[in-house]
């Protein structure tokens, strides 16, 4: 299982927001490159990179600081999202060296807008659905739609995705816990894989996501609890490594 830290982007700074109000936001580093190297010091395998401003704007807004962090991870994965709205700002930033471009609210208001462009991007495609007791919001968590989270992800199996990631918004950053039956139905509705995000707040939770293995749960994104050092990259990776 992949453990994914994140860095969010606000103001060209790494913070990390409760349910994602961009009002309730603590920052964590005044450098975002400098969080990178950290995670990717202590053997990240993969990092999860947010333009919120982007996400809130509708429009990359950090695309510069963005390309210095794919810079640094070297080989190592780097997954984008935040404010990717077209056809052009995913190549940008696939051009730029990053792995996987996340598309969140664009896939969820235009569902045919993924079915048109993944050709193009074969594997780099990633769909995020982030939710609210079972609906799908959009625009940086600002606006909640009507739909159901498992029939929007099942639109995305046969488009090329390369997975979704699905954020329970009212756990995100609340250290609450991740809500793992949630994320169990999902995966298990799905054929693609799922990451999880939103709510880890120890090791218990990896353990819970762990004994998923085998219905389709990829990885994790985990921000807070690796920020407020509730326990570090190493131990969680061990944790898994030991399986």
């Amino acid at each position: 299982m992949l453990l994914i830290p994140a860095i969010d982007i606000k103001d060209g700074k790494c913070v990390r927001l409760r349910q994602g109000r961009m009002e309730d936001d603590t920052v964590f580093s005044m450098s975002p490159v400098a969080a990178a190297k950290k995670w990717l010091e202590q053997g990240a395998r993969r990092i999860h990179v947010v333009d919120l401003d982007g996400a809130f704007a509708g429009m990359p807004k950090n695309i510069d600081l963005i390309a210095d962090i794919v810079q640094a991870a070297g080989d190592i994965p780097v997954q984008i999202g935040g404010g990717i709205r077209d056809e052009d700002t995913i190549a940008a930033y696939l051009d730029a060296g990053a792995q996987y471009v996340i598309v969140g609210s664009r896939a969820v208001r235009e569902p045919h807008f993924i079915e048109e462009v993944a050709p193009g991007f074969p594997g780099h495609l990633i769909v995020g659905l982030d939710a609210k007791n079972g609906k799908v919001a959009t625009d940086g968590w600002s606006k909640l739609s009507n739909h159901d989270v498992i029939d929007l992800a099942k639109q995305f199996e046969d488009q090329g995705v390369a997975a979704i990631i699905f954020t329970d918004i009212s756990r995100d950053g609340m250290m609450q816990g991740l809500n793992i039956e949630s994320t169990r139905e999902l995966a298990e509705a799905i054929s693609i894989p799922v990451i999880a995000s939103g709510g880890v707040t120890n090791l218990d939770d990896i353990r819970r996501l762990m004994a998923l293995d085998g219905t389709g749960v990829e990885g994790v994104v985990i921000g807070r609890a690796l920020y407020e050092n509730a326990f570090t990259l190493e131990e969680a990776q061990a944790l898994v490594d030991q399986g």
